[in-house]
């Protein structure tokens, strides 16, 4: 008979057992992981990985997945300072800017953006599965990305003179926040 104090033992040895057998399987380690290239409060950072039996397939794929992570990324970050600002300011017809803003944040990562940079890529082959694996990274600085969104917000013309002004707004207190934060 087990006494009841031994259990949480027992159940401590169990588990012990099942994560030393390997149930998970053997750590890999990719590149492009770490700190470097993890978003941080100056860079949206977005890697990707493709697999493929062309080079080029593979390549795109990989391009394609670190982009939308980017473009997931920014889309958050965005939504986030618009929920926040049109809450703090109390604004009548604040659904309506942050849709507007959140189309303009779209539209802005659907350009092509300036600053976008690729701060690395890797190319594998696979001898025994003939196949090849392409590792991507990318990164943008987030003060020039908000930039780029104020000018597409002046040009955009679905956009009227208030809610351009707002946006403009929120875009400023965040490149103001951001390069508080940059100080420090």
């Amino acid at each position: 008979m087990v006494h009841l104090r031994k259990i949480p033992f027992l159940a401590f040895l169990i588990v012990l057992g099942a994560c030393s057998s390997g149930v998970l399987g053997k750590k890999v380690n990719e590149p492009f992981m770490g700190n470097a290239y993890e978003s941080n409060n100056r860079f949206w950072r977005g890697t990707g990985k493709g697999n493929s039996s062309q080079d080029n397939i593979a390549r795109s794929k990989a391009d394609l997945d670190a982009k939308a992570q980017l473009a997931g990324q920014v889309n958050t970050t965005m939504k986030q300072v618009a929920d926040q600002y049109l809450s703090d300011t109390g604004n009548e017809r604040a659904a309506d800017i942050a849709d507007k803003f959140q189309s303009l944040v779209r539209q802005t990562m659907n350009t092509n953006i300036a600053d976008l940079r690729k701060i690395g890529e890797k190319k594998f082959y696979n001898e025994k599965t003939k196949e090849y694996t392409v590792f991507m990274a990318y990164e943008i600085k987030k003060n020039a990305m908000l930039r780029f969104m104020k000018k597409q917000a002046k040009v955009d013309q679905t956009i009227d003179e208030r809610q351009r002004a707002v946006i403009e707004e929120i875009i400023d207190e965040e490149i103001k926040r951001l390069e508080a934060e940059g100080d420090e």
